[in-house]
């Protein structure tokens, strides 16, 4: 089996170190020539080109480009694609893309890898990211359920945990769990960096510690993911935000009224509620 990958970052990348070291052909397409020489040196892939006819030969193809990206470089490559090629992306949003992309390629087939880092480009390509990550694939009524079998497989020969399910309830669940934390932390970052008596702020600098690292974590990554994250799964954020909005408002009021008895409660429900999670 030939698997194309196109984007040679972080996930493109890794995907083509699990795939080599399963030993299929990996075609690489980037935009920068240097991407590829160093993805060829590295013995990351079988060939890499900047061209996308290199494609033509391949059987599943990974978009593994920006999420602003996926859409037109899928109209990109469809030309260069054999009829029964199955066409899939990485993206954390899955609704748009989805029904973007759909009715002009039969085979595609939504995907997220759940796994990453930090760091970004071709030298941040890791093995083993997405052993025992999740995966989700988001077919529609129309999709083949031949092609999700064979992207299942490769899933498996990475050791991810596969999940199937409709786009929609991806990017809710995706919004609760991933891209609401980000607004969250980053709101929690700039709260903090709100604080007007400087005494106060340096101190705080100062004290922060794993409490503070480990929520302002994501609040401190990447701008423009955040951003696309927002502009991509824009409703299902905006529903995670007004209804963590919610929670916030009850704990001021307990906290306001002195009902330390709902606050106990409230703090042992999600005590109990976060292994769920994890």
């Amino acid at each position: 089996m030939k698997i194309g990958i196109v984007g040679l970052g972080l996930i493109g990348g890794s995907l083509a170190i699990a795939f080599r070291e399963n030993d299929l052909e990996v075609l690489g397409v980037s935009r920068q020539s240097a991407t590829c020489e160093t993805a060829l040196t590295k013995g990351i892939v079988t060939e890499a080109s900047t061209d996308m006819s290199l494609l033509r030969d391949a059987d599943v193809v990974f978009l593994c480009t920006p999420i602003k990206a996926i859409l037109p470089t899928a109209q990109a490559i469809i030309s260069h694609l054999k009829p029964t090629a199955i066409l899939t992306d990485v993206a954390s949003v899955k609704g748009e893309i989805v029904q973007a992309i759909a009715p002009l390629w039969p085979n595609f087939i939504g995907g997220h890898p759940m796994a990453g880092t930090a760091e970004q480009g071709i030298d941040a390509a890791l093995p083993g990211l997405f052993i025992n990550a999740p995966y989700v694939l988001t077919p529609t009524p129309e999709t083949s359920p031949d092609a999700v079998k064979i992207l299942k497989d490769l899933i498996t020969l990475l050791q991810s945990r596969f999940y199937c399910c409709a786009p929609e309830i991806h990017d809710q669940a995706v919004a609760w769990i991933s891209h609401l934390p980000v607004y969250v932390s980053a709101s929690l970052i700039a709260a903090c960096g709100s604080e007007i008596n400087s005494e106060v702020l340096q101190m705080a600098k100062a004290l922060a510690s794993s409490g503070f690292r480990d929520t302002s974590r994501v609040g401190g990554g990447n701008p423009e993911l955040g951003l696309m994250m927002a502009q991509g799964n824009r409703q299902a954020l905006l529903k995670s935000l007004t209804d963590y909005r919610q929670q916030l408002d009850q704990a001021i009021e307990f906290i306001e009224t002195e009902n330390w008895e709902a606050i106990a409660q409230f703090l042992a429900a999600t005590q109990q509620q976060r292994p769920d999670f994890l």
